[in-house]
């Protein structure tokens, strides 16, 4: 479900991909069968190209990867968190248009 432009996230690239990272990273928290999770991931892909170079796009799959959901508190999918400098800047939960999704970005970075 991630695109060419977005990055399969773990525990063990988390440090590397999200808290090193020189610029801002979006990480969509997911499943496999969350529907609304399916509905967002072409936004997903549309926005990383949008944004390329200005924000990295990571997504965690949650049924792989319950210790980083729940470091998280991800207690809801789609959960869309916003990093950077390595810190938790925003939390977006749910499925949204695009346009509500690049607001967001947009207001941040």
């Amino acid at each position: 479900m991630a695109g060419k432009n977005i990055v399969h996230i773990d525990q063990s690239n988390w440090q590397s991909e999200v808290m090193s990272s020189n610029i801002p990273v979006l990480v969509d928290f997911w499943a496999e069968w969350c529907g609304p999770c399916r509905r967002i991931s072409p936004i997903m892909e549309e926005l990383s190209i949008e944004f390329s170079g200005k924000v990295a796009f990571g997504k965690v799959n949650t049924d792989d990867n319950r210790n980083l959901a729940m470091q998280f508190n991800i207690s809801a999918i789609p959960a869309v968190l916003l990093f950077s400098n390595g810190q938790l800047v925003e939390r977006i939960i749910g499925a949204y248009p695009k346009d509500a999704f690049r607001e967001k970005i947009s207001r941040k970075f």
